[in-house]
């Protein structure tokens, strides 16, 4: 059995009889539909969008209420469209992991086409831009993808290149899509929704932000005229939806892999690209997921709420995600990566099994759910309870702490410093013991040594190099720690929001759990017991 378009028309008996659901539309009727008038193009082409966002175009044109399917494409690592997409004729074998064991396993074929966005195939995608069929660009690309400066405003070298070489060559998401803009101005200046579908805080507006420097910056150079910054600038012409996006979709894992292989499955071995994007034929994630978008399309969009997508307002959006990043999901994951790493755990599921640190994050979410608003779509401890009794726990989903532990300074700001705000508000900063706890256990895991003492890996994150040497005076066992690199992190409202030095005594607080997880080995776990009690 093949995961190709033959091979799902060949063996059709046979994966049916391996339990998993085909599609059963004309895939091809649909690919041709998608080069006549495209409808949507999405930057990012990992796991996250191709086991969820395009299995919602699947869903849709299932049902006989979408005709044409996603082009995708992706700036940072063409080797996953050589390698995944076209030997799979851009098919994608989806694995739902329920907590039982059992598993919903089907083939989805919502991605018609895939370029890469290099020199090579940018007239590609200025061409779809300019076709007024053309309704929204979504985005998975991480928080660190709408990045135009560092963290000292300095403008990021890739970024200045694209600046320099005009629409003409860009390299970046945010190069590309405004070029892309660019073309679709030229031809008739048709709308479009740019919909950033990250997991980040006011995603929308990160994304407009990206694109109007680059905008400006082409303007300056003679690139672009004044009208395009005005059309960009024209939510009814231009829309930034916000959007709120949740489904834990680990790496491929070799298990999984293997379990297809022996339902006669060939050429399921994951792989990892030249810039460390693992990825495989097929996807396994949970079950549950969300996903709210603000409904601003000037264009006109698929009717997405049909495949379970909550269409609504950006006030309701916003509230969606602080929910969800502030307290219910993503402030308990980056506790269990940076903690799980020390203790040296390789899966998040067995964390869940740690007294210690279950107790750690039911206490976490009880601390931020008084802050939380809201949103009425979804209920803030419906939501917790599930994440905590279902999802978290779920020992088939192949997490790891250290994937979660990726770019921890870029989520700082909205999964902690949001929630201290808001204490800080009411004047209740003090009562704070969790979260300046976890605060303190990453500055522990920045020392680059587990509880044990032993080196460990550290996961990547921009700002690694930064805030790690900012603890070069600091020691696992020296009596005497120079505190100055640790003062010089908490001051930096770039990494939390806010200058924890000048809020309460939250401060001294973290770094008198820094002080107590450095004791030496095992110190971590000890710290880890005596804030539990």
């Amino acid at each position: 059995m093949k995961l190709t378009l033959q091979g799902i028309k060949d063996d059709k008996t046979a994966w049916e009889a391996a339990g998993i659901k085909l599609p059963e539309y004309d895939i091809q009727a649909v690919r041709e539909n998608t080069k006549k008038a495209p409808q949507w193009v999405h930057f990012g082409a990992g796991n996250i969008f191709r086991g969820f966002i395009a299995g919602l175009a699947d869903t849709l044109i299932g049902n006989g209420e979408l005709s044409t399917g996603i082009v995708a494409t992706d700036c940072f690592d063409g080797e996953i469209i050589d390698k995944i997409y076209e030997p799979y004729d851009m098919l994608t074998l989806s694995v739902g992991l329920r907590s039982d064991g059992n598993s919903e396993k089907k083939v989805t074929a919502g991605i018609a086409s895939a370029i890469k966005a290099d020199e090579n195939h940018l007239k590609e995608l200025m061409e779809i831009a300019a076709k007024e069929s053309l309704q929204l660009i979504s985005f998975t690309i991480t928080e660190k993808g709408y990045a135009c400066t560092d963290i000292s405003g300095n403008v990021l070298s890739v970024i200045d290149a694209d600046i320099t070489a005009g629409p003409s060559a860009p390299t970046t998401a945010m190069g590309v899509v405004t070029a892309m803009l660019l073309a679709r101005f030229k031809a008739g200046g048709f709308p479009i929704a740019l919909v950033s579908m990250d997991n980040c805080s006011q995603n929308g507006q990160k994304l407009k932000e990206g694109v109007t420097f680059v905008a400006k910056k082409w303007q300056k150079r003679g690139f672009a005229d004044e009208g395009f910054v005005d059309y960009i600038s024209d939510e009814e012409k231009v829309s930034f939806p916000w959007s709120m996006i949740d489904k834990i979709t680990p790496r491929p894992d070799s298990s999984i892999a293997e379990e297809l292989r022996g339902l006669g499955i060939e050429a399921m071995d994951p792989v990892i690209t030249g810039r460390h994007t693992y990825i495989a034929p097929f996807v396994n994630a949970e079950i549950p997921q969300y996903l709210v978008i603000e409904d601003s399309f000037p264009n006109g969009r698929p009717v997405l709420q049909n495949a379970g997508v909550y269409m609504t307002d950006r006030d309701t959006v916003n509230k969606a995600e602080k929910m969800k990043v502030m307290t219910c999901l993503n402030p308990l994951h980056t506790a269990l990566a940076v903690l799980g790493c020390l203790l040296g755990y390789t899966k998040i599921s067995d964390e869940m099994q740690d007294s210690d640190l279950k107790n750690l994050v039911y206490r976490l979410g009880d601390e931020g759910m008084p802050v939380v608003i809201s949103p009425g779509i979804i209920k803030p401890e419906d939501f917790i309870r599930e994440v905590l009794e279902e999802r978290l726990p779920n020992p088939y989903l192949p997490d790891t702490p250290q994937r979660i532990a990726t770019d921890t300074s870029q989520k700082l700001a909205i999964r902690f410093g949001e929630t201290i705000r808001g204490y800080n508000n009411k004047g209740d900063v003090d009562k704070m013991q969790i979260v300046p706890f976890v605060i303190a256990a990453w500055l522990r895991y920045l020392t680059g040594v587990d509880d044990n003492g032993n080196e460990m890996q550290l996961s990547p994150d921009p700002m690694l190099d930064v805030v790690k040497s900012a603890l070069d005076g600091i020691k696992l066992g020296d009596k005497e720690r120079d505190m100055s690199g640790v003062n010089w992190i908490l001051s930096k409202e770039e990494l939390f929001g806010l200058n924890i030095l000048e809020t309460g005594n939250l401060g001294e607080k973290i770094k008198q759990y820094l002080d107590e997880m450095l004791e030496g080995p095992g110190a971590v776990r000890a710290a880890l017991k005596k804030l539990l009690g």
